[in-house]
């Protein structure tokens, strides 16, 4: 079952490069080159809250990624304080994806390539391109500070989705899950990532942090002092059913 609160407006976003046309597979998603287009209404599982909260790129690029934590102030309370500063509230999602798309370019970027750790765990490009396309279509989703689920889309479900639009098989799509859920960032990347997170006015929260459960639930940016407990709660309810969905797009 589908959720929406309000008017949904189609989204039409140009991006630098061009998105692999395996989007197209995705139920309300149509790529043509660099131009995605999104049918809420197909597209989303919930679209309760289509507002999302950024602080400017180019901004944090310059002001913040550079920033060292001290003895006085970590790195997520001055993230924290960064976003409190410069953040807006925005009904724009092209803004959205557009932003998130920058943010994540940065964060899995080509230099990385060369770090041998992650040449020892057969890291591509390609990789870098499905953590990018994916972790900016993500950002679409969103948390609310008491912790329920206001929109959640297809890729929320990372790896799944990931093995529709990429044609990856199960041991590729769990490689890419293990990246993104933390094997990717070492102490400098993790430092690097919570602040560049600051432009998606929130921080990374996973949806499988227990060896227990299964992966490729995904996740998304929540603002710093969600409810986490009650996000996972919500999460663990549907999370069946969202997969599923997610598969059928691939059959």
């Amino acid at each position: 079952m589908t959720t929406i609160k309000h008017e949904a407006i189609p989204i039409v976003v140009k991006l630098p490069k061009p998105f692999r046309n395996g989007w197209n597979r995705i139920k309300g998603v149509t790529v043509e080159g660099a131009i995605i287009s999104i049918d809420p209404v197909a597209y989303f599982f919930r679209y309760e809250n289509p507002t999302w909260l950024l602080c400017d790129w180019d901004g944090v690029r310059s002001n913040l990624l550079d920033a060292q934590e001290t003895t006085e102030t970590v790195v997520e309370q001055m993230t924290l304080d960064y976003i409190k500063e410069h953040g807006c509230r925005t009904s724009d999602p092209a803004k959205v994806l557009t932003t998130a798309y920058a943010v994540y370019c940065h964060t899995f970027r080509e230099e990385y390539l060369e770090d041998p750790s992650l040449a020892e765990m057969g890291v591509t490009s390609r990789d870098l391109r499905a953590l990018t396309e994916m972790g900016t279509m993500m950002a679409l989703n969103r948390v609310e500070l008491d912790g329920s689920i206001g929109n959640v889309g297809p890729a929320w479900m990372f790896g799944e989705a990931a093995k529709v639009v990429f044609d990856l098989d199960s041991h590729e799509a769990e490689k890419l899950d293990h990246l993104y859920h933390g094997s990717w960032f070492n102490e400098p990347r993790r430092t690097e990532q919570i602040k560049a997170h600051a432009a998606l006015g929130g921080r990374l929260v996973h949806g499988c942090q227990s060896g227990q459960e299964q992966h490729m639930a995904g996740g998304c940016v929540a603002p710093y002092g969600a409810d986490i407990q009650r996000f996972r709660r919500e999460l663990r309810a549907f999370r069946r059913e969202w997969i599923e969905r997610v598969r059928s797009c691939g059959r």
